[in-house]
């Protein structure tokens, strides 16, 4: 299930209203005290979820920046190897490869299919154009054994940055996020004396948190929100310029 970053923006005035809640309670029974020992619990806990959950998304982010590069180099290499074809299969593989990484653009731009039919279609051409070339007696004696290879890579690269799009933590995570964060917001309401109340602090804390959270599933999620790699294609770009 997809969760959009979006989303968490909901979260400020819910966090306002649960502080102010907690706060009219605590005025309904001011010969309550609060547990220090459960609310520093609850908020120990609160945070730890929140930065595991922060940096893991930081690592899953760096993973689809990793991969691009992968996939980069294993397009060049591919590409300086046609070179071990004969003269006359170069042209149109050459062709194939542009039109490629044309298809390989824009994965970060909006949602979408991470293997396109004009990708599955071009890695099927470039595939079966690179064994009969290679298999020809013009071609290098190492071309099988090199080019093959890095075709092989080049394809196989976007079946594992597919599963990359895919990876996320159990919704569970996300759900226990949600629940912490109005509790959190509750008990922090419920701390604050009646003459001690103060707007400021109450809206600096669900600000903070909804940042945070917001913040978390825009990276988390790399294409539903602002936060893009689209910014990655140049590599791409600059690649295909390349191939003369």
């Amino acid at each position: 299930m997809t969760i959009y970053p979006a989303v968490a923006l909901l979260l400020f005035p819910v966090l306002l209203l649960l502080i102010d809640l907690g706060r009219r309670l605590r005025d309904r029974q001011p010969q309550l005290s609060g547990n220090s020992a459960i609310e520093g619990a609850v908020f120990g806990l609160f945070g730890l979820l929140l930065a595991f959950t922060f940096s893991g998304a930081v690592a899953r982010y760096d993973i689809h920046r990793e991969l691009l590069t992968r996939e980069v180099n294993y397009i060049g290499t591919a590409y300086l190897r046609l070179d071990l074809l004969p003269e006359q299969s170069r042209p149109a593989l050459r062709q194939l490869f542009r039109d490629y990484i044309t298809s390989r653009l824009n994965l970060f731009a909006s949602v979408g299919e991470e293997v396109s039919p004009a990708t599955a279609t071009l890695q099927h051409q470039i595939w079966d154009r690179s064994v009969a070339a290679a298999s020809s007696a013009e071609a290098s004696p190492d071309a099988t054994k090199l080019l093959l290879p890095a075709v092989n890579d080049m394809i196989d690269i976007t079946s594992t940055r597919q599963n990359a799009f895919n990876m996320h933590p159990p919704e569970i995570v996300f759900l226990l996020l949600l629940i912490f964060s109005w509790g959190s917001a509750f008990l922090a309401g419920y701390s604050i004396p009646a003459e001690r109340r103060n707007w400021v602090y109450s809206v600096a804390f669900s600000l903070a948190i909804t940042i945070t959270v917001y913040a978390t599933l825009e990276v988390e999620f790399p294409r539903e929100g602002l936060i893009r790699l689209t910014n990655l294609d140049s590599h791409l770009i600059a690649l295909r310029d390349s191939m003369k």
